[in-house]
């Protein structure tokens, strides 16, 4: 080849070479925009865009939880130039030296990523920073908690930021986000929530906001959370509530469908204290108190359920054929086996309807040793257990399996227990207490109103529950609708309900419970605490053919269960099937009756 030709072929190849160049530059600037969009990513803020939560409805429609609007101010350290920190000290309502405290604990954090700075700011403080530039500042939106009614607060809950061990195990959230962290607010948290958006924004080198990136389209919205009807009567809360002033413990269900109509703690809180700006504060002064208003009662505590246990102990002793309900026992002053257990005074002897009626203890000390020392069992263990197995299958000494956190197990002791407690040697005398619902028993509040309700619908019962309806669904979950049967049969409840009536109705231990015509049927009950006088209870339903509500009152240190705790369950009771109340005179003394708790009060001098 000739020097001219190879001359001519070089010049070809590098004007090819160039073309190729010339046209994959073209294609890169011109054509592909993923170069221009790396590039812009470093003046690209990214913005999470929070959803706000689910509104909380009671039964009726009456706002227990909305969001109100805020918003939390961010720094990107690397973005932040000098500014009039007095300035920004002002519109915002906190100390210099706060705002500098944030900056540099954002800095050792991250000086690319944003902090929060400040926490659910007001829209007037958003717009007042909006007046002034602040370099390397913007806002962003957030929702925080209202409750208008200013009730339920161990119920409904609060929401609180998420803590590192939430963040190593839900990659939905990031730190600064809010979760539930109690009652409603937790239990349903992933309905309630929503799902995050983003939103893209240009800003210039000083962090200034310059627009939205490629007209919003790689932007997306942030989805609200689903609101949800929760089973509670709000009017019926309060009443409760203001009924339990200084007191402790209500529960009331819905026997058909096991809905909860009032869970109700005393003490309390105000839910909106555990919001806003203030809420460290209000939540450490809140958890330091001795008497545990953080604490929800009705699921997390457990007593011993006194006489109100009688129920079960006739209901056992009817299905295991040691008792009928002609049958008789005798009581002076009390059963006087063993170490003997007291009585109040009243007739004598007394059949099971007069035995629940009067609260008898004698006649339920013989009916217990009947059922464990039944002669077709081989031993007392025997025995024992097949009572223990019908005392659970009432919901006893364990968990319900309701829809809200913290529900605890309570107890039923085992024969196991007390082999090992009294190495073998023990009979029907060793755990007589047990006959009349004390000893080892325990239970929550909302076991005995499950209990009750049990006995309204003669015999079985629905999981109790606090959500009615979840916006987005067509039904709750399919637990909620199925019927669990205890293991005595529905024909021996009759007696018991009898009884029961006669209770209130017929001169009995709770007829201070009575109000013409709802047919309440009820029975009191007091059982001993270690911390001061005897604890008061009361479970009871009404009307008695057809129940539309049951309650349970658990008064710690209250005394007899006639003296607080019928008085509260009736007052409930008859606002609910009546929609008023008509014994004035009743409220103001269950208000006015003041109870005295050594224990809190050794507590809080400590």
């Amino acid at each position: 080849m000739d020097t001219p030709r190879r001359i001519k072929t070089l010049q070809g190849v590098v004007i090819v070479i160039a073309a190729i160049v010339l046209l994959r530059l073209f294609y890169i600037q011109v054509l592909d925009g993923s170069y221009k969009t790396n590039a812009d990513n470093n003046v690209l803020r990214y913005m999470v865009q929070y959803p706000p939560r689910g509104e909380v409805y009671d039964r009726n429609g009456r706002f227990l939880v909305q969001s109100k609007e805020a918003y939390d101010l961010m720094a990107t350290p690397r973005e932040v130039r000098p500014f009039d920190t007095a300035l920004m000290s002002r519109i915002l309502g906190v100390p210099v030296e706060q705002i500098r405290k944030e900056l540099i604990k954002a800095s050792n954090f991250s000086r690319r990523r944003a902090s929060v700075i400040v926490k659910q700011l007001p829209k007037e403080t958003k717009l007042r920073l909006e007046e002034h530039q602040f370099p390397g500042f913007f806002t962003v939106y957030r929702t925080v908690r209202s409750y208008p009614t200013k009730m339920a607060g161990n119920l409904l809950g609060y929401v609180g930021e998420v803590d590192d061990r939430i963040l190593e195990r839900d990659p939905y959230y990031r730190s600064g986000d809010y979760i539930g962290r109690s009652g409603i607010e937790q239990a349903y948290e992933e309905v309630l929530r929503g799902e995050k958006g983003v939103k893209i924004e240009m800003v210039d080198v000083h962090g200034i906001p310059k627009g939205s990136y490629a007209n919003g389209i790689y932007d997306t919205l942030p989805s609200p959370g689903v609101a949800i009807t929760c089973t509670i009567d709000a009017r019926l809360q309060a009443l409760a509530e203001e009924l339990m002033e200084g007191k402790v413990g209500v529960v009331a269900i819905e026997p058909e469908t096991g809905e909860i109509l009032v869970m109700a703690n005393s003490p309390t809180y105000d839910p909106d204290e555990l919001v806003g700006r203030d809420r460290g504060n209000n939540y450490m002064k809140l958890l330091n108190d001795p008497r545990r208003p953080l604490y929800n009662r009705a699921v997390m505590s457990f007593y011993p359920p006194g006489s109100t246990f009688k129920v079960i102990q006739g209901l056992i002793g009817m299905q295991e054929g040691v008792l009928s309900p002609s049958q008789t026992y005798p009581c002076h002053g009390g059963y006087p086996y063993g170490r003997g257990v007291k009585c109040h005074a009243h007739g004598s002897p007394l059949d099971l309807e007069a035995a629940i009626a009067n609260s008898c203890n004698a006649y339920f000390c013989y009916v217990f040793r009947n059922i464990i020392e039944n002669k077709k069992y081989k031993n007392i263990e025997e025995g024992f257990g097949v009572w223990a197995d019908y005392v659970r299958s009432f919901g006893y000494g364990r968990k319900l399996g309701t829809d809200f956190t913290g529900e605890l197990n309570g107890n039923v002791p085992s024969s196991e227990f007390y082999d090992k407690a009294y190495r073998g040697r023990w009979n029907g005398l060793t755990v007589i207490s047990l006959s009349i619902g004390q000893g080892e028993l325990g239970c929550t509040p909302l076991q005995m109103a499950n209990m009750v309700a049990t006995v309204a619908n003669r015999g079985h019962y629905r999981t109790p529950h606090v959500v009615k309806r979840i916006h987005d669904r067509d039904s709750i979950d399919a637990r909620f609708y199925v019927n669990h049967t205890t293991r005595v049969d529905a024909r021996w409840f009759e007696p018991i309900v009898e009884g029961m009536y006669q209770a209130v109705n017929g001169g009995g231990t709770g007829r201070i419970a009575m109000v013409p015509g709802l047919d309440i049927c009820g029975k009191t009950g007091t059982a001993q605490n270690p911390h001061g006088a005897d604890n008061s209870t009361f479970f009871c339903f009404a009307p008695r053919n057809n129940p539309k509500i049951a309650v349970s009152v658990y008064i710690e240190n209250g005394g007899f269960g006639a003296t607080v705790a019928a008085p509260i369950a009736s007052l409930l009771t008859e606002l609910y099937l009546t929609d008023t109340i008509q014994r004035a005179p009743l409220v103001e003394y269950v208000k006015n009756k003041q109870i005295a708790y050594p224990y809190y009060e050794r507590q809080q001098r400590k």
